[in-house]
C-alpha cells in the first residue's frame, strides 16, 4: 500500500534516480502545468474531465486489455453503456488476488515490452501484489501530482531537505547513519538504526542541517519529537517550514507532539504504489483533497454496498486515470477512509475530501537496544516476488519469527535475501527466524494480520518510548 516515494527512496542512488527522471521531464512538465489549473476547477468541470477520461480508460481497456475485454463480454457490456461515474457500477471489483492471477491478461497489447516496468508493492498486509507502470512516464506524472500538492506549502525540489523514509545508508556499519544526496540538498537518514544509542545524533543531525522541510514517515518523526521532549533537549530548528508525512496513518497525538516540538505543521497526503488514488492535506485544514484527474474514489460498505454519507466509513475503491498499461479499475485497496462534508473547502479547490484516513496502521519490532521502526514500504520490489503471504510474530525482545506462506518457485536463495535485507536495516539486534506455514490464517474481521507483538508492557518501556 505503501506510495511511488517509497520505493523512490529504496535506493541510496537518490541522485541519479533524479536524473533518470529527468528523461521524461516532459511528461512531468506538461502534467504539471496542466494541476496548476485544474486543480482550480469547479466540482462540474472537475466531474466533466473524469468522465471524459474515465471513457477513454474504458474503451482503452475493452480494445486492448484481454481480462477487460472478458469482463465486459460476459456482462454483455461496452464503454458506451457507462455513460456516468455512475454508471461504473455496472464492472466488477478488481482485487488483489485477480492482478496476481491475471497479471499478463491486464497488459494492455499495445503497448511494447520495453514500456513495461515491473513494481510490487510493500506488502505491508503481508501479501505482496505485482503489476506494471509505464516506465518512466508513471514515475513522472507522480512526481508531478506530488509537486502540486507539495506546492500548498511552498516546497521546492532544491530545498534543503531531511529524508527519513526507511532508507538504508552505506556508511552505516560504520557508525555515521546518515549521508547527503541531490547536491548536498538532500540529508539522507537511517530510520533502521535509530535506537537509544544513536537518537541523540539524529536530532543533532537536523538542526546541523538546516532543513527547509523534512520528509518522514510519522512513526519515525515522532521518535525523534518524542526523545528531544523526554530528554528536554534544546535543540531548535529555526529554519524548519513544514514535516511532509506519508506512507502511514498520522495519529492526533503524534502530530501535536511533533509540531509542538519542531514548531511547524504536518502535510500529510495518502496514496498506494498501485497509483489508484492519491490525496493530501490542505493548507487550510487537516482534511485531505483527493485528486480528481488522478482517479476515481468510491467508498463501499463491508457488504459491498455504495457509501454516499459523509462522517461514515468505507473501504476505499479506486479506478488509476493515469496508467494506462495496466489499467487498474474498481481496484478495492482494502484501505478505510472517512469522506468530509460536501461543503466546499476555504481554499477555494472543489475537490471531494477526506476527513480522515484509517487502517493504515503501522507496527514495531523491539530489538534488543531499543525500538526500530519497520516498514516494509522500501523494502526492494524483488525481495517478496516468491512469496505469498507473510507474518511476523514477536514474543521476546530481540527475537522475531517470520511465518511465510512460500509460492511454487520459492528457494534458499529467497531465505537469504530475506535475510540479508531485513539485518542490514535492523542490523544484529534483532534475531530472525524464517518459519514455513501452509497458510496464515485470518483474523474474525476477514484480515490477515501483518504483524503480532506479545511483549508485555513493562518490557516495551525499556526501550525508546513511542
Amino acid at each position: 500500500m505503501a506510495p511511488l516515494l517509497d520505493t523512490f527512496y529504496q535506493s541510496n542512488s537518490l541522485t541519479l534516480k533524479i536524473l533518470s527522471l529527468l528523461r521524461y521531464y516532459g511528461v512531468f512538465r506538461k502534467t504539471y502545468r496542466f494541476l496548476k489549473k485544474s486543480q482550480w476547477w469547479s466540482k462540474e468541470e472537475l466531474e466533466a474531465y473524469q468522465l471524459g477520461q474515465l471513457q477513454n480508460l474504458l474503451h482503452h481497456a475493452y480494445e486492448n486489455v484481454p481480462y477487460y475485454r472478458r469482463v465486459f463480454d460476459e456482462r454483455q457490456l461496452k464503454p458506451e453503456d457507462i455513460r456516468s461515474l455512475a454508471d461504473l457500477q455496472m464492472l466488477p471489483y478488481l482485487t488483489k488476488d485477480i492482478v496476481q492471477n491475471n497479471r499478463e491478461e491486464l497488459k494492455a497489447r499495445n503497448y511494447p515490452e520495453e514500456a513495461f516496468e515491473y513494481v510490487t508493492s510493500g506488502g505491508t498486509t503481508g501479501n505482496p501484489l505485482g503489476f506494471y507502470y509505464e516506465k518512466g512516464v508513471s514515475r513522472a506524472k507522480e512526481w508531478a501530482f506530488m509537486k502540486t500538492q507539495w506546492d500548498r506549502v511552498g516546497y521546492s525540489f532544491f530545498d534543503k531537505c531531511v529524508i527519513l523514509r526507511g532508507n538504508i545508508v552505506k556508511s552505516a556499519n560504520d557508525g555515521k547513519y546518515w549521508e547527503k544526496s541531490f547536491f548536498g540538498r538532500w540529508l539522507i537518514l537511517s530510520s533502521y538504526h535509530m535506537n537509544n544509542d544513536t537518537i541523540a545524533d539524529y536530532a543533532h543531525q537536523i538542526r546541523l542541517f538546516r532543513p527547509k522541510f523534512i520528509q518522514a514517515f510519522p512513526s519515525t518523526i515522532f521518535t525523534i519529537a518524542q526523545y528531544i521532549k523526554d530528554n528536554r533537549i534544546e535543540e531548535k530548528f529555526p529554519t524548519l517550514q513544514a514535516i511532509l508525512c506519508g506512507s502511514e496513518k498520522v495519529y492526533p497525538w503524534e502530530r501535536e507532539l511533533i509540531e509542538s516540538v519542531f514548531k511547524c505543521r504536518i502535510y500529510s497526503w495518502y496514496g498506494m504504489s498501485e497509483q489508484v488514488t492519491l490525496a493530501g492535506e490542505c493548507e487550510d485544514n487537516a482534511e485531505y483533497h483527493i485528486f480528481s484527474e488522478y482517479g476515481i474514489v468510491e467508498l463501499i460498505s463491508d457488504t459491498g454496498s455504495q457509501i454516499h454519507q459523509t462522517e461514515e466509513q468505507g473501504e476505499v475503491v479506486a479506478t488509476s486515470l493515469t496508467n494506462y498499461c495496466f489499467p487498474f479499475i474498481r481496484y478495492r485497496t482494502k484501505d478505510h477512509a472517512i469522506m468530509a462534508t460536501n461543503e466546499n473547502c476555504e481554499c477555494g479547490r472543489h475537490y471531494s475530501r477526506l476527513k480522515t484516513v484509517v487502517g493504515r496502521d503501522y507496527e514495531y519490532i523491539m530489538t534488543s537496544k531499543g525500538k526500530v521502526i519497520l516498514s516494509f514500504a522500501s523494502t526492494p520490489s524483488s525481495t517478496f516476488d516468491n512469496v505469498l503471504k507473510f507474518q511476523f510474530i514477536q514474543e521476546k525482545i530481540g527475537e522475531v519469527t517470520m511465518n511465510i506462506v512460500k509460492k511454487s518457485t520459492y528457494t534458499d536463495r529467497d531465505s537469504d535475501t530475506i535475510l540479508q535485507t531485513l539485518q542490514r536495516k535492523m542490523g544484529n539486534d534483532v534475531h530472525i527466524d524464517i518459519q514455513f506455514v501452509v497458510d496464515i490464517p485470518k483474523t474474525k474481521n476477514g484480515k490477515y494480520q501483518f504483524f503480532i507483538q506479545n511483549i508485555p508492557l513493562e518490557e516495551k518501556s525499556d526501550g525508546v518510548k513511542s
